[in-house]
């Protein structure tokens, strides 16, 4: 039996007995959602398979003590097929236990289940843009985009998993001054000149710059002013192409790549840009006011520490103006729901935000989420040889893998300070947490392979065999798996995917270890084999689904 089945079970013996008592004494009739009865696993196994405190939730509302009508559920939960017992504990906890063969069956709905095993419901109806990393055009990536690279990648493949229509954007930072900047680096490099006052060094750009005079080879024969475009369009293009497949590599995918030129661009009609319009739609909204010769938005009236510029007295459009312009596009495009990952050095933007949010009309506590990301470093890790003064997301991944690097940078929250140790990351021991899990699910593999040598099949699936104390507490663990990933959605902390697969491995492990898939020797084939291997085959598709969530690979050999 499925928790979700037992959920449901229990959610029509509550609705039952709740009509029951209001048929009898004329009340109004409490509404009650299937989430209301939601079940969770007991932290000692003693206590049974699952817990509910649904009669502690309702028995203030329903005048009663939550002990007595717990025990009004109790006949009817004792009826469902698959349950073996049912207890009350305490103030009006609901202990039930299956019987072994309704709790060998998740190992048969995984399987069935396939890639879909985990996937929830919780955040249907939900349609998010989700902006991350968004580093500037001007330079490779380096360590410190690599946190929020990868866990907004796995942020968004568990918002996507439990139901939510999520778009994941890069917003880049094509225009403004650094773009001039960087364009005149590439040409002094070009030129052979010394790097200019506070231009971007390194090696890198004369990379760009060998690169831009191999498509204009004349280059230098033109007008700096024309030269300094050239060099910073093209560059731009060629720096842009590299993150992008950065980002390839460390298997971080976005569907849309926005560009801030967009919004500075006058319509071909109207002659008007987005920030304009935006203007225009604060000031509608009665926001927006004029004062030492800028144009405002008065975001303090929103809890903001000040009001904000959008155009200053030479007529120069502020950065916030290309914010409020770019946040009205994701509404028109269609996003109710909007959640930016911003840096350490980004808490300035979170009042900011929300101000803007509620300036546009919108309710800020429900449509915009603003997580903030501590730096993270890596010993051992050398300084790029291409830009001198970081760590390139490239030499990390050469030097570490995509998958110990994602897999690390996702097994801890967001808002925690990391260190990581880099010999760690590569050591393939059980002490390091992402060969563990890879290797229980490798081990599954090969016990499937062997199986079919051996003649074991999963012909057979008689799930009241599966007795043995691992298989009970695997079992258990594999029921987990959705509920793990729908918290993990809700609260955007995909490193309780990484955790809960930590302990699922140790649970296969020790399963692995206690008894056997294969005949022993001479032993016959019997139907014990072919239901372990079912019980094998569903624990390396839970490994492999919340491997996928975190986007580390499952390989199946190591």
């Amino acid at each position: 039996m499925t928790p979700e089945a037992l959920s449901a079970a229990l959610f029509a013996i509550v609705s039952d007995v709740l009509a029951t008592r209001e048929s009898a004494d004329g009340g109004e009739r409490l509404q009650l959602s299937e989430a209301d009865v939601a079940l969770e696993r007991p932290r000692n196994r003693d206590h049974g398979d699952w817990a509910s405190n649904i009669a502690m939730k309702l028995a203030k509302r329903l005048g009663t003590n939550p002990r007595a009508f717990a025990l009004e559920l109790v006949p009817g939960i004792q009826a469902i097929d698959g349950v073996a017992a049912v207890d009350v504990a305490g103030p009006g906890f609901i202990n039930i236990t299956l019987d072994t063969a309704a709790a060998g069956e998740i190992a048969r709905a995984i399987v069935d289940a396939g890639d879909a095993y985990g996937h929830n419901a919780v955040l249907a109806g939900h349609t998010i843009n989700m902006e991350f990393v968004s580093a500037n055009p001007t330079g490779p990536l380096h360590i410190g985009h690599t946190r929020w690279a990868a866990l907004g990648d796995s942020i968004a493949r568990v918002l996507k998993a439990s139901g939510a229509a999520v778009t994941t954007e890069y917003y880049i930072n094509d225009a403004g001054a650094q773009m001039d900047v960087f364009g005149l680096s590439v040409l002094h490099a070009a030129k052979g000149l010394p790097t200019p006052e506070k231009g971007y060094p390194g090696p890198y750009i004369q990379t760009l710059a060998q690169r831009v005079l191999e498509v204009v080879p004349d280059l230098l024969d033109k007008p700096d002013e024309e030269a300094v475009a050239i060099a910073r369009d093209l560059a731009y293009e060629f720096q842009l192409a590299e993150i992008q497949q950065s980002l390839s590599n460390f298997h971080v995918h976005f569907d849309v790549f926005f560009s801030e030129r967009t919004l500075h661009a006058p319509d071909a009609v109207t002659g008007k840009t987005a920030i304009d319009d935006a203007e225009e739609r604060l000031r509608a909204q009665g926001h927006v006011y004029e004062a030492d010769d800028a144009v405002w938005v008065r975001t303090t009236d929103f809890g903001d520490d000040k009001d904000r510029v959008l155009t200053r007295g030479n007529g120069i459009v502020t950065y916030f103006a290309a914010d409020a312009a770019y946040y009205l596009s994701k509404k028109d495009r269609g996003f109710p729901e909007k959640i930016y990952l911003l840096g350490a050095d980004h808490h300035g933007y979170v009042g900011r935000l929300k101000a803007l949010a509620a300036a546009a009309g919108d309710d800020p506590e429900t449509g915009l989420s603003v997580l903030i990301g501590q730096l993270v470093n890596l010993n051992g890790a050398k300084l790029s040889k291409r830009a001198g003064n970081i760590i390139e997301l490239d030499d990390l991944l050469d030097w570490l893998g995509a998958d110990a690097l994602r897999y690390w940078l996702a097994r801890y929250p967001a808002d925690s300070p990391l260190a990581l140790d880099g010999e760690k990351l590569r050591s393939r021991t059980n002490d390091n947490p992402v060969f563990y899990v890879q290797y229980a699910h490798a081990r599954t593999r090969s016990v499937a392979r062997n199986a079919a040598d051996a003649g074991v099949t999963r012909a057979d699936f008689e799930p009241a065999l599966l007795v043995h104390p691992t298989e009970t507490a695997l079992l258990g663990a594999l029921q987990e798996f959705p509920r793990i990933v729908a918290h993990a959605a809700e609260l955007r902390e995909p490193h309780r995917v990484a955790r809960y697969l930590e302990e699922l491995a140790g649970y296969y492990h020790r399963w692995y270890d206690a008894t056997r898939v294969l005949p022993f020797g001479d032993e016959a084939l019997a139907p014990i084999h072919g239901t372990r291997l079912w019980l094998n085959d569903a624990t390396g598709q839970v490994v492999r689904n919340g491997l996928d969530l975190i986007g580390v690979s499952a390989p199946d050999r190591m």
